[in-house]
């Protein structure tokens, strides 16, 4: 305790690091503001009565309400939030692995083909905010919550406006967050809003818990819920590495000259490569047929209960689901590693910095066997990733009230570790160049620091 407390104050002494994280959290606070105040010619009433008869907050509705810190069913000028602009980074990724303008603005232009490209994800947000703020007011409406002394075509117009500037808004500050502030700025949104949940989850449980007199049972959940996010971190900060070497050279001139051992160092390939997109993949494709569905039915509810299949398909703690869940993030897991891990772009700059794998001849042999290690430590980081996806199944199953049960895994856990992992990096980083202890008595955050981090994604 006594060297947290000491911890705190090194980072509240480095001015540069204290305005950095005042900044980002005055930025966060006025990011959730946003997330109440309502647009015009909505009815909040109706809305709160509608998310109290919403009883599976893991369909689409209410995955999205999640990461909006609850700005969705408020109809909060920041209701779509930074999601439009998620979904266009998304867009601009693949994109970057199928056509070639894309790939070359990624990997062969440097920093004017980052701007050109950042660009282009500003427009698209734009574009894909414009449809889906129609979406939702098409949504509000199918509820019945805009008022009838609101002129028809002025709440349309003026909405979607309203809507996208939020957008584009919460965009700004998760650039200027990333800028200015510590962390990444985007992600910390979304952070925040999922964090915005737990509290109400949290205290829900514990009431529920207390009335039952089980608190030890509490306890129990609490002692799982902590074992989950040690073994997520473990996963999510594990790396393989393998051992390379540097070409030996000649230090001196004429007969002084002596030959000097290369430097070692390693190429750190993650076990869980592809994060959390995985996951988002697979709920999207889980969410897919219920919503095409519910479109094509005018939002009928009842069309969707009255097919079994469509039913299971919008549980999250049914078998089938669960089933097809499991196999859809294994799958997705392999198809997005081999898309951002590049072998082969491994090999080459391996080749031009005139370094090897001891015992592995350079070229395609160093491709060959980086692919191999690849494909194998990406199977227990596969499964396990899918495990964490089905394990808010499990904590429904051993009487967790829902709400709460999706903090036990999927997107939601993902998210809070790596972002974490990535904000305390950042400031370990601050304190290690001032020379103060790091955040780890090891003095360094794990699965970091080696000069190949980063080679041979996106390729």
């Amino acid at each position: 305790m006594k060297r947290f407390i000491t911890t705190l104050g090194n980072i509240w002494k480095i001015k540069e690091l204290r305005n950095r994280i005042l900044f980002t959290l005055l930025l966060l606070l006025i990011f959730r503001l946003g997330s109440y105040i309502v647009l015009p010619g909505v009815i909040p009433a109706v809305l709160e009565a509608q998310a109290n008869n919403n009883s599976n907050p893991n369909d689409l509705l209410g995955l999205i309400n999640v990461f909006t810190g609850g700005a969705f069913n408020n109809a909060a000028v920041l209701a779509l939030g930074i999601m439009p602009y998620i979904t266009a980074s998304i867009i601009i990724q693949l994109l970057g692995f199928a056509v070639p303008y894309f790939q070359r603005l990624q990997q062969k232009e440097g920093e004017s083909g980052r701007r050109k490209l950042n660009q282009i994800t500003r427009w698209l947000t734009v574009a894909i905010t414009m449809v889906q703020s129609g979406a939702y007011l098409t949504y509000i409406n199918s509820l019945g919550a805009i008022g009838n002394e609101v002129p028809t075509a002025v709440f349309w117009f003026s909405n979607m406006l309203i809507l996208t500037a939020g957008t584009v808004f919460s965009m700004w500050l998760g650039e200027r967050i990333t800028d200015r502030g510590i962390g990444n700025g985007v992600s910390l949104l979304i952070t925040v809003g999922i964090i915005a949940r737990l509290p109400q989850s949290l205290i829900f449980e514990f009431q529920a818990r207390l009335d039952d007199g089980a608190i030890l049972l509490f306890i129990l959940e609490m002692a799982v819920l902590f074992g989950i996010v040690m073994a997520t971190v473990i996963i999510v900060q594990g790396v393989r590495r393998i051992p390379i070497q540097f070409a030996k050279r000649m230090v001196g001139r004429g007969a002084n000259a002596m030959p000097v051992s290369g430097a070692r160092d390693f190429i750190p390939l993650k076990v869980n490569a592809a994060g959390v997109m995985p996951i988002i993949f697979a709920q999207a494709l889980m969410f897919l047929p219920a919503t095409v569905v519910q479109f094509a039915s005018g939002g009928d509810q009842a069309a969707m209960g009255s097919n079994n299949f469509l039913r299971l398909m919008n549980d999250f703690t049914s078998a089938p689901y669960n089933i097809i869940y499991f196999v859809l993030v294994v799958t997705f897991t392999y198809v997005y590693t081999a898309l951002i891990v590049n072998p082969q772009q491994y090999a080459e700059y391996l080749k031009r910095q005139n370094a090897f794998i001891p015992g592995i001849k350079p070229g395609k042999p160093t491709a060959d066997f980086i692919d191999a290690i690849t494909t194998r430590i990406t199977l227990p980081g596969s499964v396990f990733l899918a495990i964490i996806a089905i394990f808010p199944a499990f904590a429904a199953a051993g009487g967790v009230n829902q709400a709460f049960a999706l903090f036990f895994g999927g997107t939601s856990l993902l998210i809070l570790v790596g972002v974490v992992l990535d904000t305390l990096q950042q400031i370990e980083s601050h304190l290690l160049m001032r020379r103060y202890d790091g955040l780890v008595k090891s003095g360094r955050i794990q699965g970091r620091g080696s000069r190949m981090m980063g080679i041979g994604a996106g390729g």
